[in-house]
């Protein structure tokens, strides 16, 4: 009896068909490894502006809301380029510039500059985030401002006194929360369902907590060893 053998080439054909969906496959986890943080970086920058967008249309509560998600935002980007070793240039130029979007140019609109005083202070406060970037003012500031009703004057006093503590030579706490202990996890985690999924007054109370532990705990909370 005659034994029919498959032919040769559908084996080589499926073989090769098998080994290009792995390197495929290989490849999109590499672009995904190397730009997740870029992609939480767009996505703080889009917020940034679309901020902007809701605060020149006298949305404010919208633009608070958008400080808050990038606030989020840039405590992770950071965060997953270490763990997944994609630090880059690149990345690091559009942290920069997705941060001064947000936290500079965002939330100096939420000031409302009118007259000399007002305009003048904006101005202020967005060479202040240039020259030295606080990460948690957009938390503050936006948080205030959903509390107060957008009280203008108290709004202005917050942005005053971040201005002193960015124009202080004195160091930061770490913004590595996602990288610490685990209580600290847990603080960033209820940032998230309280900005996702709280109402709007529960979400500034939660963010403003946070924001002022910075300052007023520093190192006994914030820092490295605590």
């Amino acid at each position: 009896m005659w034994m029919v053998s498959p032919p040769v080439g559908i084996f080589q054909s499926t073989k090769k068909l098998v080994l290009s969906e792995q390197v495929g496959r290989g490849r999109a986890l590499e672009f995904l490894r190397k730009n997740a943080a870029n992609g939480l970086s767009v996505a703080n920058l889009l917020a940034g502006l679309s901020s902007i967008l809701c605060s020149v249309n006298r949305q404010y509560q919208y633009s608070c809301w958008l400080l808050l998600l990038g606030f989020l935002l840039d405590l992770a980007d950071g965060a997953v380029a270490r763990q997944l070793d994609a630090c880059s240039a690149l990345g690091a130029k559009l942290d920069d510039f997705a941060d001064f979007t947000t936290f500079g140019l965002g939330t100096a609109l939420l000031l409302q500059p009118q007259g000399v005083l007002g305009g003048l202070l904006t101005l202020a406060y967005v060479l202040a985030v240039f020259a030295r970037l606080c990460f948690f003012s957009s938390a503050l500031l936006a948080s205030t401002f959903l509390l107060t009703g957008g009280h203008v004057a108290l709004l202005r006093v917050a942005a005053a006194a971040m201005i002193l503590f960015m124009a202080d030579c004195g160091l930061y706490p770490h913004d590595r929360v996602l990288e610490s202990q685990l209580w600290k996890k847990l603080v960033y985690a209820g940032g998230v369902l309280a900005v996702l999924l709280a109402p709007m007054a529960v979400s500034a109370v939660y963010c403003l907590a946070w924001a002022t532990s910075y300052i007023v705990f520093p190192f006994a909370l914030w820092s490295c060893k605590a």
